[in-house]
C-alpha cells in the first residue's frame, strides 16, 4: 500500500533556488563556484529546521555532478540520483549524536587516505558536530589540519558555542538564520497550493507563528493539520490544535474591564473557566491585544492591515478602546499584565491571578475618571 511521504521530507530542496531565506549564504556559495574557489571544510550554524544538511548536500550534488563542479546539479547524472537517495558510495554522513565516541570518529575516518570510487570528491557530513567529544574532536583535527586535495568535510551544528576554535578556524562558517514569518507563509501556500490541499490564510499564518522561524517545524505542523482537517486547513482547527483561544475573549475582557464593566468580567471569566481553555493563553493574548491598541494610537494603523487575525468587526473594535484611553494607561496596562504573566504561577491560581491584575486595571480605570 502507498503512503504519501511527510511534507518536509517531500519538498527538502532539490536545488538552491529551493532554499529559503538564506540568500546571503546561497550568494557567497555560488560566487565560490564561479571563481572555482571551494574550501576543504564548511560549518553551518543555526537553529534546527532552517536548511543547514538540505545545503550541504546540495554542495555534495555541485561537487560530484557527472556534468562538472557546478551550482546548478543536473539532478539526472547517477551520482545526483544515488545523493538524493542516500546511497552514494563517497558521500558518508553520519548523527554525532549518535556517534559521539572517539572510535566512533576513528572508524569513520580510517579510509580518509584513500581515493573516492565513484565521485569527484571523497565527502563527510556530521550532523549536530558539537555533540562530539573532546577526544573526537582531536581526532578530527589531525584530519581536518591538512585533509587530502580530494576530501571535503561539512559540519552542521545548533551549538555553535561547544565547538573547539582550533576546529572554528579550519572551517568557513555560516551562520543560517531564523526564516521570517512572510517566508514561511509563502513557502506553505507555495506547497500547499501545489498539493492540492484546501487552506485558509489566517490558518498558515497561524502554523507560521507557531514554527518559530523553522521551516521543517512549519511544514510538520501543517502535516498535523491536514490530518486533523481531513484534507483541509482551516482557522478553527488550527487553534484548535494548538489550544489558541479567539481573539473575542480577551478582547471582550479587556473591553469590559476597561469600560468599567466588572460584573460582566467575572461573568466572562466563568464562562471561560467552564470552558477549560488556557489561562496563559488568554493572557499573553491579552498583552498582544494591548500592543495593538499602542500600534494604532500611535497611528501605525499599516501594522494591523498585515495581521490575519482580526476582521475588520474586531479592528472596529480596537480602534474605539484605543480612543477611550490615553496612551499612558495603555503602557501601563501593558505592564500590569506583563508582570502577572511572570508572576502567574505563584497565584493561588492561573484565574486568580488573572482576575487580580484585571481589578488592577479597573481601579486604575475608575481612578482616572474620578
Amino acid at each position: 500500500m502507498f503512503y504519501r511521504q511527510a511534507l518536509a521530507r517531500m519538498w527538502r530542496p532539490k536545488t538552491f533556488d529551493d532554499v529559503v531565506g538564506q540568500d546571503h549564504i546561497l550568494q557567497v556559495l555560488k560566487n565560490s563556484f564561479t571563481l572555482k574557489r571551494i574550501h576543504h571544510a564548511y560549518l553551518f550554524s543555526g537553529m534546527h529546521g532552517i536548511g543547514k544538511t538540505s545545503i550541504a548536500r546540495l554542495m555534495v550534488k555541485s561537487l560530484n555532478c557527472q556534468k562538472g563542479i557546478t551550482i546548478s546539479p543536473c539532478k539526472i547524472c547517477d551520482n545526483c540520483l544515488q545523493i538524493e537517495k542516500g546511497n552514494f558510495i563517497d558521500f558518508i554522513e553520519v548523527d554525532a549524536a549518535s556517534r559521539a565516541k572517539i572510535e566512533d570518529i576513528r572508524e569513520l575516518l580510517e579510509n580518509v587516505q584513500y581515493m573516492p570510487i565513484k565521485g569527484r570528491f571523497k565527502i563527510y557530513l556530521i550532523d549536530e558536530v558539537h555533540m562530539l567529544s573532546r577526544y573526537s574532536f582531536n581526532t578530527l583535527l589531525n584530519v581536518l589540519e591538512e585533509p587530502p586535495e580530494y576530501v571535503k568535510f561539512f559540519f552542521a551544528t545548533t551549538d555553535l558555542q561547544k565547538i573547539p576554535i582550533t576546529v572554528l578556524s579550519r572551517c568557513l562558517l555560516f551562520y543560517l538564520r531564523a526564516l521570517l514569518i512572510d517566508q514561511i507563509l509563502e513557502k506553505l501556500k507555495l506547497i500547499l497550493s501545489h498539493e492540492n490541499i484546501i487552506f485558509e490564510d489566517r490558518a498558515l499564518y497561524l502554523l507560521s507563528c507557531e514554527s518559530k522561524g523553522s521551516m521543517r517545524d512549519a511544514l510538520s505542523l501543517t502535516d498535523q493539520a491536514v490530518a486533523l482537517g481531513n484534507g483541509v486547513i482551516t482557522t478553527e482547527i488550527v487553534q484548535n490544535m494548538f489550544g489558541f483561544i479567539d481573539k473575542r475573549y480577551s478582547l471582550s475582557l479587556i473591553e469590559s474591564t476597561i469600560f468599567g464593566d466588572i460584573k460582566n468580567v467575572i461573568l466572562q471569566l466563568d464562562q471561560y473557566y467552564n470552558l477549560g481553555l488556557n489561562w496563559e493563553s488568554l493572557l499573553v493574548d491579552m498583552i498582544s491585544l494591548l500592543h495593538h491598541i499602542s500600534f494604532i494610537q500611535l497611528s501605525c494603523n499599516t501594522f494591523l492591515e498585515k495581521e490575519y487575525f482580526y476582521t475588520q468587526y474586531l479592528s472596529s473594535r480596537l480602534n474605539k478602546i484605543a480612543s477611550y484611553i490615553n496612551i499612558k494607561d495603555v503602557q501601563c496596562y501593558y505592564q500590569i499584565l506583563l508582570q502577572t504573566r511572570k508572576e502567574l504561577p505563584y497565584a493561588p491560581s492561573y484565574r486568580i491571578g488573572i482576575e487580580m491584575s484585571l481589578f488592577k486595571i479597573f481601579m486604575h480605570s475608575a481612578n482616572k475618571k474620578v
